[in-house]
């Protein structure tokens, strides 16, 4: 009989030992804090360089906006995007990292929507490694002097909107991931108008704020320039 009620209590702790490890991702705790001024050492700026990836990619209708939040994700703040499925300070572990390299129906974002470039992926992935910081009001790199298409203007597109005008589907038929298209909205004036938010256009990009000053001189310096493929 004792022998009998050992082995029963063997098999138990089992089961127990055995459920305990099929769990989720734990949830980390994360201060919420801004972390405002200049990030050191060649930092990631939450801000200004992760935020509007998240934004433009993620939070739209149909993703995880505020209306639709998929998955119980809303991907709109700092508070949001960090909530669950990031753990800081090690990339390889979160799961919003992780699935920017899955295939099929894991992977984010989703087909129709275009993939993250190789370098948002490295940023995001930079950021998480760094400890996932609130980094506000950092100073910026961008210097309107320099308005190349591939250096300058391709990066700024892919940040802010190609999250929506891009991809196999693009939004409004407009497709800013490849030169042509974006020479054909900088030629009819619609890309400067929108993101100057000039009266008659629809400001862009959506739900996010506006471009800064610098960003918006760098488009308009490149559009007076002949909006060449340089």
């Amino acid at each position: 009989m004792k022998k009998t009620l050992i082995i029963l209590a063997a098999i138990f702790c089992s089961i127990i030992l055995t459920n305990s490890c099929k769990h989720e991702e734990p949830i980390a705790i994360i201060d919420t804090t801004p972390i405002a001024g200049s990030v050191v050492n060649n930092g990631v700026c939450f801000e200004s360089e992760i935020l509007p990836i998240f934004q433009s990619n993620c939070a739209k209708s149909g993703c995880h906006n505020i209306g639709t939040h998929a998955s119980d994700l809303v991907l709109d703040n700092f508070s949001n995007i960090t909530r669950k499925y990031i753990t800081p300070y090690n990339a390889n572990l979160s799961k919003m990292y992780k699935v920017l390299f899955e295939t099929g129906s894991d992977k984010m974002p989703q087909i129709p929507n275009p993939d993250l470039t190789s370098s948002q992926k490295t940023l995001i992935g930079k950021w998480i490694n760094e400890g996932a910081k609130n980094t506000v009001n950092c100073n910026s790199n961008c210097d309107s002097s320099q308005f190349k298409f591939a250096a300058n203007i391709t990066p700024l597109l892919n940040t802010y909107c190609v999250g929506c005008h891009g991809g196999t589907s693009p939004s409004a038929n407009i497709n800013l991931s490849i030169y042509n298209g974006v020479k054909q909205q900088a030629v009819n004036g619609r890309l400067v108008g929108a993101i100057t938010h000039a009266p008659g256009f629809s400001p862009m990009p959506q739900a996010i704020s506006k471009l800064s000053d610098c960003q918006i001189a760098q488009v308009k310096k490149w559009v007076a320039a002949g909006a060449l493929n340089n």
